[in-house]
């Protein structure tokens, strides 16, 4: 028999521990977070308009959009819920409320001249545009509510998505997917629907650090694979697959009010091992509503045209200009990393690679340094480097 080295014992080993200990959170997570009813229509509706954004010849499915609708309105004793496993992925449900009128949540949130990081910077690094396929609609800057009887509105994306540090393991990861956007109306109320889905296995997950709190949005990315998870660096972890289904409802006008029901599923881990558990879904789902919400509640959130005027002004920069300016974000973040003990002073590399990030992508993480210094939160880089584009 071949003789396993004591490195890859020791890896097994360690794989060994976290699966019994995965399992044991399992079971503890089943007391804390209550099933969906597996036999119900609720997954079943979300899982047709999955395969609707999958393949969107196949047509919308207006029951299963009414589904959806009519579940996230009605009453429940909670707030969250762990979902069946679908294409054998891990899947939850989370609803929250937010104070702010239909037609700025549209504007702020689903705006094509408001880069979607400044108002998930907790979730998404960056989010750029790839294509619209067999679509010639594109995200709008402002948008036309379909009246009553009305056509939904549908507009199909492919994304490039970068997504944060998750907060256990320190893991970021770099993936495609497919969206879809739909506005309609349902029984006078006005309706946006979105639909995600992973077009392939992501890249490999890379190390990285929350910088402070996470609720200040300052992040760390080493580029290098692996866990920032002690035990955990030699990883190589990818995510599988995820599909959502989101539900935005004008639920209010005295106060106003959008209500928002999100199903997700996720398949994440390594060696073909899924390690995600319905409460870390519900996990990651809480982290970006209570960022969501603080930034479009917030008393000191400029306006979206604002916003959209420090956008444009941003994209007419030259490319030289743009370059210079992220360089000094990624060494404040390198800097920032090295005082709170995350890297080591020869961890710290000189990076020649900026020339090599997408535009938009630069383009993007300024602008959630931008809405730090508008909301008052620490910005690891100096106030002159944003504030020509206020």
């Amino acid at each position: 028999m071949k003789r396993i080295p004591a490195s890859g014992r020791l890896r097994l080993t360690i794989v060994l521990i976290i699966s019994l200990l995965t399992a044991l959170m399992h079971q503890q997570a089943k007391a804390a977070v209550s099933p969906l009813n597996s036999d119900g229509p609720v997954p079943l509706a979300a899982m047709k308009l999955v395969s609707f954004c999958n393949n969107p010849k196949a047509g919308l499915d207006l029951q299963a959009v009414n589904t959806l609708v009519d579940y996230v309105l009605e009453p429940k004793p909670h707030k969250e819920a762990a979902l069946p496993k679908l294409q054998d992925a891990t899947g939850a449900y989370f609803e929250s409320d937010i104070r702010i009128s239909f037609a700025d949540f549209l504007n702020y949130s689903y705006n094509s001249t408001i880069p979607s990081a400044v108002t998930s910077p907790s979730s998404l690094r960056y989010s750029r545009l790839l294509s619209s396929p067999g679509n010639t609609k594109k995200t709008p800057g402002n948008w036309i509510p379909p009246s009553p009887g009305g056509s939904p509105v549908i507009i199909n994306e492919t994304l490039r998505n970068g997504n944060t540090p998750d907060q256990t393991t320190g893991v970021y990861y770099e993936y495609d997917v497919k969206r879809v956007l739909i506005l309609l109306n349902h029984k006078g109320r006005q309706v946006l629907i979105t639909i995600s889905k992973q077009v392939d296995v992501s890249d490999v997950g890379k190390k990285g650090f929350i910088l402070g709190s996470d609720d200040d949005w300052n992040y760390y990315y080493s580029g290098e694979p692996g866990s920032a998870k002690p035990g955990l660096g030699w990883v190589k972890s990818y995510i599988y697959n995820f599909f959502s289904v989101g539900v935005y409802i004008n639920s209010g006008s005295s106060p106003a009010m959008v209500r928002s029901g999100f199903f997700q599923w996720i398949r994440a881990g390594w060696s073909g091992v899924n390690f995600v558990q319905p409460h870390h879904v519900i996990k990651g789902m809480k982290r970006h509503d209570r960022n969501y919400r603080a930034i479009l509640e917030s008393p000191n959130l400029p306006a979206s045209s604002e916003i959209t005027s420090a956008y444009r002004r941003l994209s007419a920069l030259p490319q030289s200009d743009l370059t210079k300016r992220y360089a000094v974000l990624q060494q404040a973040r390198q800097s920032l990393a090295l005082q709170r003990g995350k890297i080591k002073a020869d961890d710290i590399k000189k990076h020649n690679d900026y020339f090599n990030v997408p535009r938009e992508q630069i383009i993007e993480e300024l602008m959630v340094e931008y809405l730090k210094l508008a909301l008052g939160k620490p910005s690891p880089i100096p106030h002159n480097i944003i504030a020509g584009v206020h």
